[in-house]
């Protein structure tokens, strides 16, 4: 929690302030018992009405006075905790964007995501408890007993074996507690993962008929989680009953002792009343400590979780002399010497010893089958990893050198799933590049093929786009996923597999419009039809991570079986050297 707290330093102010109107609201509140007793000996014993009048217009003035306090002090703790809250997600957010793929891919993204919203309201809520109710319980319970003791020793000898009572009870609970909902927030964060691959993956779910077997997943993962709440909420309920039996067997035994001192005239009514009073206020306190200190060992528990997460630290690291980009100079562009890629807690290496290089302007294109480490590859030039063994070069110069704003600024990167945010065309392009002018914009639609059906949209540009590009095709997002690359006229341009929805007919001319463009960028293309990649300078064939081939369309055709196993499976074997490919729809 220590690491947390420093978001709170620009609220000092507020939390003074918050707990000190609580303890005024607290010491207001422990007169009452005073006055309720000298109304009953001086006023009604006396049957004094104008007595009671003014002693009760004083328990209203206390009554006015406390709830003013007690406003107030919820205002400023509110305004602390939310500030602290904002500034901590904020912070948690923006250390989360820092992280490289290799922490998101060990973490979870469902983890994160539990980090940032439920765990971060937990912690929260524990602050504004704290602010308000941390101080006050204790003060009350504590006020209670010395105000006792001015009214009779003896009889406040029964708070002084009470309270270390309810003391063991509440601090015993919560030591046994905090462990537990810990335990709670990781079984929320199976359940949030399940749910999450659920609703992305809905459509592959039904399609292969799993919702049984999803279905089974989630009962098991909630039924865990169940169990444990289950078992810590039995330990938690526990406070209340236990706190009433020792407080109530307390009043008793203050009735019974005050009963004894009334008669013999040692005490008067009104101060037994005021002594079960103050019994009573210690009662409700420590009810209140009670969930408060539940709270509080969620909100422990929660920070604990979020603190691990600013513990991480990122495996990409940038050197002090960072080079921010690279001159054109040379032919080639891009060298893999010798680059073997083992992930993060792997078994085996995703890509052992791949060894090519690509001159400027070059168009490659990389083929294999699924789990071949295709994309791994295109992964290891604008560093989302680094290598395990060997090194990429841009320009001669190791990758891990550059900044890392510096080299991905330089590289337009087509990822696999589409994913275009919720606004308008216009904003999802300017992610490319943000000071795009509506020229730059048409140019790269109509390279990506998009200009048509941008046009045909209501408002053009401005055309809403839903989030996750619902509303739009398979097709449509990948084009324009496409124009949000080039649009910033990247010196490398990789294109991982992000054709699969089109047609032959519009693969080709996209192809061709690339190739085509004024700046002539170093293109890779990552796919699984042979079609998108046999008019390349150079394919890299991938089988098992490792290089089965590297050359031109014929030279592979000629040399490379995995090379002619996907060629043959995707077009029809002829007799002569014209081939016929099935053709595909877009999706």
């Amino acid at each position: 929690m220590k690491r947390l707290l420093v978001y709170l330093k620009d609220y000092k102010k507020e939390s003074i302030l918050a707990p000190l109107f609580k303890m005024l609201e607290a010491s207001f509140e422990l007169f009452v018992p005073l006055v309720v007793a000298d109304m009953i000996d001086t006023g009604i014993s006396s049957k004094d009405v104008g007595y009671i009048l003014r002693m009760g217009g004083l328990l209203l003035l206390l009554a006015v006075i406390g709830l003013t306090c007690s406003i107030t002090a919820q205002y400023f703790a509110a305004k602390a905790a939310t500030g602290f809250a904002a500034k901590m997600k904020y912070a948690l957010f923006a250390h989360i964007q820092k992280l490289g793929y290799t922490e998101m891919d060990t973490q979870g993204t469902s983890t994160l995501i539990t980090r940032m919203t439920s765990d971060s309201n937990q912690v929260q809520n524990g602050v504004n408890l704290v602010l308000r109710l941390f101080l006050r319980s204790p003060f009350i319970v504590l006020g209670a007993m010395v105000m006792a003791f001015t009214i009779d020793v003896q009889a406040a000898l029964i708070f002084v074996v009470a309270i270390p009572l309810l003391s063991i009870v509440v601090f015993g609970i919560m030591i046994a507690s905090i462990p537990l909902y810990k335990k709670v927030q990781g079984k929320l964060d199976s359940v949030l993962e399940i749910t999450r691959e659920n609703l992305t993956g809905v459509r592959v779910i039904r399609a292969f008929h799993q919702e049984e077997e999803e279905t089974r997943r989630f009962e098991e993962s909630n039924q865990a989680l169940t169990k444990v709440q289950m078992f810590v909420g039995r330990i938690s309920a526990l406070m209340n009953p236990l706190t009433f039996v020792i407080v109530n067997g307390a009043i008793m035994a203050l009735i019974w002792t005050g009963a004894w001192k009334v008669d013999s005239g040692v005490l008067t009514q009104g101060q037994v009343v005021a002594l079960v009073n103050y019994m009573s206020q210690i009662l409700v306190e420590l009810v209140k400590l009670a969930n408060l200190i539940i709270n509080i060992t969620k909100a422990l528990a929660c920070a604990k979780r979020i603190e691990g997460v600013f513990e991480i630290h990122a495996s990409l690291t940038e050197p002090a002399d960072t080079v921010n980009g690279w001159e054109r100079k040379g032919e080639t562009i891009v060298d893999f010497n010798h680059v073997t890629l083992k992930y993060k807690n792997a078994g085996a290496p995703s890509l052992t010893d791949i060894d090519f290089h690509v001159k400027r302007g070059e168009t490659v294109g990389i083929i294999g089958g699924t789990g071949s480490g295709k994309t791994s590859l295109v992964n290891l030039i604008p560093r989302f990893y680094d290598v395990t063994e060997g090194s990429v070069c841009i320009n001669g110069t190791d990758v891990r050198k550059f900044s890392l704003d510096g080299l991905r600024r330089r590289i337009g990167i087509v990822p696999q799933k589409a994913v275009l945010f919720a606004g308008t065309i216009r904003e999802n392009l300017r992610w490319g590049k943000d000071d795009a002018t509506e020229e730059e914009m048409k140019e790269a639609l109509r390279v990506s093929q998009a200009m048509e059906f941008v046009e045909s949209k209501e408002g053009g540009l401005d055309a809403v786009v839903a989030q996750g590009g619902k509303n739009l095709s398979g097709g449509q997002r990948q084009r324009l996923t496409i124009a949000r690359a080039v649009i910033r006229k990247p010196d490398i341009l990789i294109l991982d597999d992000s054709a699969s929805a089109l047609d032959f007919a519009t693969d080709a001319r996209l192809r061709k419009s690339i190739r085509e463009m004024e700046h002539q960028p170093t293109v890779f293309i990552v796919s699984q039809r042979a079609a998108s990649i046999q008019h390349a300078d150079q394919i890299i064939v991938l089988d098992d991570g490792m290089m089965a081939g590297i050359g031109t369309h014929e030279e592979l055709l000629n040399s490379c079986s995995v090379y002619q196993e996907i060629y043959y499976s995707q077009f029809k074997k002829t007799t002569g050297s014209q081939t016929d490919f099935v053709q595909g729809k877009e999706a």
